[in-house]
């Protein structure tokens, strides 16, 4: 299928991008009913305890197939056929079925205990979570094919109509009856995986019965022109049933082992990026270091300052990641490689690096002085009170610049290095994730949940460093530097700076909070002018590719 890989991406991350919102949107306003009706123990058992289950399952399960599978896309070669590939992804459902039984009786028998009124719900969330991420994953194979031959639209929409049901269901229930929360989310759960299943399957039913009987057409009234039939052979699945496991014609083995080689590498990687990933819940999780209130309060607050990173962060790493996949061969260095893919990457590279690095300065900046106004919109005053939810938020500004670092550029290096890298990286992250373990537990049980965040700006500044290492060294034999994209212009962070002390000294006076309100967004709107200004050349650049977008 003829792509344009660099235009695919940035649809996928614009795409991407609204989803979050209003993912977030949705989430937020169930969470702020659940703080405000429910209570925190039971926020905490559900956002923390069977959300982590959820993330540990499919995580461990899908992520390394799925970016094993899309470096083999990458090959201009016959290597790896679409049969290995569709077996390969039909690994996933069998692996989270073994992986299941271990973790749902940790989750059960082993991790701190919850309270007796909750505890026949939490059980049953714990089953249903695992049978959910089992279904979930039995539509792998269409789901990376839709990945692949960049059917974005159809992604967002299946991931709204997820959350949408899961959404609706869930407060029905609550609605009805506040005590069945637990039970609601799980069967909210199971329900709404149902869209991804048919929705999935129903679409490439369709799909494909309309491209055979265009493909049927062409061939009788264009009279097999070679061209067009070259085309229409892009599409490799015939029939619905080649998403099957062993359906589709294949000319070797079953599975291919060269894949299945760097689909172990990124299972060890995996592991280790879960356990930094979510490395906090599982300290909350295995040791009594914070109750379910305070564990709700904690997750509250990280996904208040998480938002830019869910927001933006996620989606545009994602997306760099299938085009850097697409861009840059794995196994090849870089001066030997077509010098306009070369360059395109690196360019690409800098100015993704530039943007996520200044937001990440805005949100650092301007955080210090609107975690409490935000705190006591979200929560109410109550919540917002005793001042430990507004010090965490703080705190976790700086985490979100530390965010916007690595994600790009551990992202990059994720892309483009080979397997005896990334087998060489896994031990570095095997260091990484224990000392992060041992640091979250030592600074929580000191500085309560604050440590929290420390330890986590003290990971990702050693994962930062060595990554930026490593781009440096890629590139230093093409005279290009990519890495000058994490440095901001000196205008920008000069109106950065006078603005955010500004609105801090409007914030330490008790300044009416509609005023104050009205200081900050006029701080950000001069920043954003004078950033605009500073980067005129790449605004024009993606205005041009935002009109591409829209016109698709």
């Amino acid at each position: 299928m003829q792509r344009n890989v660099l235009h695919s991406s940035l649809l996928s991350a614009a795409f991407s991008i609204i989803f979050q919102v209003f993912c977030r949107v949705i989430t937020f306003a169930i969470n702020a009913f659940i703080v405000r009706n429910v209570g925190r123990d039971v926020l905490g058992i559900m956002n923390v305890r069977l959300l982590l289950l959820e993330s540990t399952l499919l995580f461990l399960s899908r992520e390394a197939f799925n970016r094993a599978g899309l470096s083999a896309t990458t090959q201009k070669n016959d290597k790896c056929s679409w049969a290995q590939l569709i077996n390969q992804m039909w690994l996933t459902a069998p692996t989270c079925v073994v992986i299941c039984i271990p973790c749902v009786y940790i989750w059960l028998h082993l991790l701190s205990p919850v309270e007796d009124q909750f505890s026949l719900q939490y059980q049953f969330g714990c089953y249903s979570m695992a049978i959910s991420c089992v279904i979930e994953l039995c539509a792998e194979a269409p789901n990376f094919v839709s990945q692949v031959f960049c059917f974005v639209r159809l992604r967002i929409v299946l991931s709204t109509l997820h959350i949408l049901v899961r959404s609706v269901v869930f407060l029905w229930i609550v609605i009805n009856d506040k005590s069945a929360a637990i039970n609601a989310f799980a069967i909210a759960q199971l329900m709404s995986t149902a869209t991804i299943i048919l929705g999935n399957y129903g679409f490439f039913y369709f799909y494909i019965r309309r491209f055979n009987q265009e493909k049927e057409k062409k061939e009788r009234y264009a009279k097999l022109d070679s061209t067009m039939y070259n085309d229409m052979k892009d599409f490799p699945f015939k029939k619905i049933t080649d998403f099957l496991p062993g359906v589709m014609e294949n000319q070797g083995k079953y599975l291919n082992s060269e894949l299945q080689i760097l689909t172990l590498s990124f299972v060890k990687q995996g592991v280790l990026k879960q356990i930094l990933t979510e490395g906090e819940k599982y300290v909350m999780s295995i040791s009594p270091v914070l109750s379910f209130s305070e564990q709700a309060t904690y997750d509250v607050v990280n996904n208040l300052g998480s938002l830019a990173a869910r927001f933006i962060f996620r989606p545009i790493e994602d997306s760099s990641y299938f085009f850097f996949t697409q861009t840059i061969a794995r196994d090849v260095e870089l001066y030997k490689q077509k010098r306009e893919n070369v360059l395109q990457a690196a360019k690409v590279l800098e100015n993704l690096s530039l943007a996520v690095t200044s937001i990440g300065l805005l949100a650092l900046t301007f955080g210090q002085s609107y975690s409490h106004t935000l705190l006591t919109l979200y929560g109410g005053a109550d919540f917002a009170a005793g001042g430990l939810p507004e010090k965490l938020l703080q705190w976790h500004c700086l985490a979100i610049y530390f965010l916007a670092i690595n994600g790009i550029t551990e992202g990059y290096m994720f892309a483009t290095n080979t397997n005896r890298d990334i087998d060489k990286y896994n031990y570095l992250m095997a260091i990484f994730s224990i000392s992060f373990l041992i640091l979250s537990y030592i600074l929580t049980s000191c500085l309560g949940p604050v440590g929290f965040i420390f330890a986590n700006c003290i990971n990702m500044f050693c994962r930062i460093c060595y990554s930026t290492c490593f781009i440096f060294r890629q590139y230093k034999p093409t005279g290009l530097n990519p890495l000058q994209g994490l440095l901001p212009g000196k205008w920008f962070a000069m109106t950065v700076l006078i603005t955010g002390i500004f609105c801090k000294y409007s914030a330490h006076y008790s300044t009416p909070q509609l005023v104050h309100i009205t200081y900050g967004f006029l701080s950000i709107v001069s920043c954003l002018i004078v950033w605009v200004i500073e980067n005129s050349e790449l605004v024009r650049l993606g205005w041009r590719y935002g009109r591409r977008i829209k016109t698709d």
